[in-house]
């Protein structure tokens, strides 16, 4: 047992150290003052270097002052299908910035707690379409593996006669992570599609309550809790910490920074759980679930070890979301198999 877990104890002290020290700089480039001096003069004037903005000479854009009515702002819909003047004004300076640190012998920084990505002229409203892409593929994979575990639990496995439930006692909150699975990854295929305040903060919101979400199921299961009150018990402190993360995000302050801690926190929390279990055990598909953890915690590096958009396009991100498409497949199989094992378990019992 010690052996078998070994890895996963070095790899979670290598992310503890990462995303101690990759969270310290969060969002370099946004606070840059030559960044910022340059996206207040395009949004007077419209113009930086030889482009003029035209969003910034209609009269409905983002310089509208904060404490006009809300009526006399830019309908959402507008922001959604066009690219609107803080946001030209934004990429635009940070193309020219990037171009100057370039010149300066300087690395890339994150703008917004995003890399500096080229537009895809077929795209100009996609932000990321790679990232766009292989988030809506990871809600496929989210999709078809809920379908397979519903279909297997209510028609294939027995159900308990008196009530037609299932056997399974998990089966209901993995019908929740599956919903908060789906929604996480619509989220994320929104945004980086068109990355406006509120699809950021949906995005955000939406990933730390899978995160949470997944915590409590990991220790829930781990733990072998079946008793609703002691359920209740585990849950309420979690779940109380997320909402308050999520409350913060959402009205006080979007830390990328802390964001990130609490995000790979609560990851390796999970990942470390799931494994020991499985050791601890002897699940009978002990080894699917331990190259699911063994590739989440590679594919959390991505994010914890960051690194810039290659040509401009793919960075480490998009990686992770390509990273995550095989791991779900691999995921669900492993939940359908605690499924049938735990129902042919409870079955032998009742006999």
């Amino acid at each position: 047992m010690a052996g078998s877990s070994l890895w996963v104890v070095q790899l979670a002290s290598l992310l503890a150290v990462g995303f101690v020290l990759g969270s310290v700089e969060a969002s370099q480039g946004d606070v840059d003052p030559h960044y910022r001096t340059c996206v207040k003069e395009c949004q007077s004037t419209a113009i930086i270097g030889s482009n003029i903005i035209s969003h910034c000479q209609s009269p409905e854009n983002d310089s509208i002052p904060a404490g006009n009515s809300w009526y006399t702002q830019e309908p959402l819909y507008t922001q959604w299908k066009q690219l609107n003047c803080m946001t030209d004004c934004r990429y635009y300076c940070m193309m020219q910035r990037e171009e100057e640190r370039q010149s300066g012998g300087l690395s890339p920084v994150k703008y917004h707690g995003k890399w500096p990505f080229i537009r895809v002229s077929v795209f100009q409203a996609c932000f990321e379409p790679l990232s766009a892409a292989l988030s809506a593929l990871n809600l496929l994979m989210h999709f078809t593996g809920w379908l397979s575990f519903f279909l297997l639990v209510n028609y294939r496995l027995p159900v308990r006669p008196q009530t037609k439930r299932t056997y399974y006692e998990y089966t209901g909150l993995w019908h929740i992570y599956a919903i908060l699975s789906m929604n996480a990854w619509f989220w994320s295929s929104i945004f980086h599609t068109r990355d406006i305040d509120l699809t950021e903060k949906l995005d955000y919101s939406s990933a730390v309550a899978l995160l949470g979400y997944s915590l409590i199921l990991s220790l829930l299961r781990t733990f072998n809790v079946k008793d609703e009150a002691t359920r209740v018990m585990f849950a309420a402190p979690i779940l109380a910490f997320v909402t308050t993360h999520i409350l913060y995000l959402n009205f006080y302050a979007l830390d990328y920074g802390w964001n990130m801690k609490v995000c790979i926190a609560m990851g390796v929390v999970q990942l470390l759980a799931w494994a020991i279990w499985a050791g601890v055990t002897r699940h009978p598909s002990r080894l699917k679930l331990w190259m699911v953890v063994f590739g989440g915690a590679l594919a959390m590096l991505l994010e914890v070890y960051d690194f810039p958009p290659y040509k401009g396009y793919a960075d480490a991100h998009s990686l992770w979301h390509a990273s995550t498409i095989p791991l779900t497949y691999l995921w669900w199989s492993f939940i359908k198999d605690d499924a049938e094992f735990r129902t042919s378990t409870v079955v032998k019992k009742a006999k």
